[in-house]
């Protein structure tokens, strides 16, 4: 990811011991919006956010979804990874409390709603 040090936000997903590696079959995407799915890898591809790979074990596919404002997301269906790795035992704890813990102090941050899914990389295992 541009701008932060790979072992900050690099993450290693843990599988389930049996698990094989997968690959989901493509999903059939609309003729209509096969140019704009394309423009929008090739600036996640630029930003630096996703890399082509060869020889890929997991392979999930990408869904496009329209947002309220007009622009597509490209979303992944990770429900089969989902299915391979370990219920995390460390639930996210809520955002309320999170900004009530905060209040008083000098800084807050907050992550950008409009592209929230580009914030971890993850290692190859």
């Amino acid at each position: 990811m541009p701008g932060l040090d790979r072992s900050i936000v690099e993450y290693r997903l843990p599988t389930k011991p049996g698990f094989r590696p997968f690959a989901q079959h493509p999903r059939k995407i609309d003729v209509k919006i096969v140019d704009t799915v394309k423009e929008e890898i090739e600036k996640m591809i630029r930003a630096g956010f996703i890399r082509p790979c060869r020889y890929a074990t997991w392979i999930s596919s990408i869904v496009p979804v329209w947002k309220k404002n007009g622009k597509l997301r490209i979303c992944i269906d990770f429900r089969d990874l989902n299915r391979a790795t370990p219920k995390d035992e460390y639930l996210m704890p809520i955002a309320e409390s999170l900004v009530d813990a905060a209040a008083g102090h000098k800084m807050m941050s907050f992550l950008d709603e409009s592209e929230p899914y580009f914030v971890t990389s993850f290692l190859k295992s």
